[in-house]
């Protein structure tokens, strides 16, 4: 097998782009077979037992979950560093890093981006009007209030560029997807570091393959992405069929 690593999972996905810029950040080559975690075929299944991307293949390893990943790539390219030195910013910025996760995946990705794009545009479903209004009045400003208490007038949260700062962008970065913005008047502080993150190198070259096939179908997905020069693997572990992954608890 290339010593390349290989990484499997969509470019909409902020999980598999939080390992995307992390990789990036460290200078790190990598393959990537871009499939949505819904048209996994069964050997996805066999390496994603969750049916959840991203999945990092390094060699005979296989890793699960972008938290997972992204300390595995901490450890063995630890320069630079991504993860604070001090002890108690790193245990702070590893809870960011969770919160982004658990709740901003919940309001932002959940409840707003599967309902008005993958429930529409992949399984052929009837977005949950109610579910959208709820997470876009009560559900992402209550998130949001926290954060803002969270984060520096400037800067990075804990100086230097950590996993804090690009587990939270990653998540507005999909938002966008679907017309969310954060109100800089309410979230100053959060649309701040929101604005500077996506304007790191980083996010900017992902960003121009994410727009290449943002508005595709899945199956012309791939040929778009080889023609923005996208890393792509010779294979594919899409099957073309979409079908549920087990729910987030």
């Amino acid at each position: 097998m290339s010593s390349t690593l290989t990484v499997i999972g969509n470019y909409v996905s902020p999980y598999v782009r939080k390992v995307l810029v992390c990789l990036d950040l460290k200078g790190i080559d990598y393959a990537i077979d871009p499939i949505a975690p819904f048209i996994g075929n069964d050997e996805f299944t066999r390496l994603s037992p969750l049916r959840r991307v991203p999945v990092l293949i390094d060699g005979d390893l296989v890793l699960n979950d972008s938290s997972v990943i992204c300390q595995y790539l901490e450890d063995k390219y630890p320069t630079p560093s991504l993860y604070p030195v001090d002890i108690v910013k790193r245990a702070k910025a590893r809870w960011l890093e969770e919160f982004a996760d658990t709740r901003l995946a919940d309001v932002l990705i959940w409840r707003l981006f599967y309902q008005l794009a993958i429930r529409r545009h992949v399984f052929g479903e009837t977005t949950d009007e109610a579910v959208v209004q709820k997470a876009r009045e009560v559900d992402i400003p209550s998130a949001l209030d926290y954060l803002e208490t969270q984060l520096p007038v400037d800067g990075f949260v804990f100086g230097e560029l950590s996993i804090a700062d690009i587990s939270l962008a990653c998540y507005f970065r999909t938002a966008s997807f679907v017309r969310y913005a954060v109100d800089a008047e309410k979230w100053p502080r959060v649309a701040a570091l929101v604005q500077r993150m996506l304007a790191l190198p980083s996010f900017q070259k992902l960003a121009r393959l994410e727009d290449s096939m943002l508005r595709l179908p899945l199956a012309q997905q791939r040929e778009a992405l080889v023609a923005a020069g996208a890393p792509l693997t010779e294979w594919t572990m899409g099957c073309g069929v979409p079908r549920y992954g087990f729910p987030r608890g």
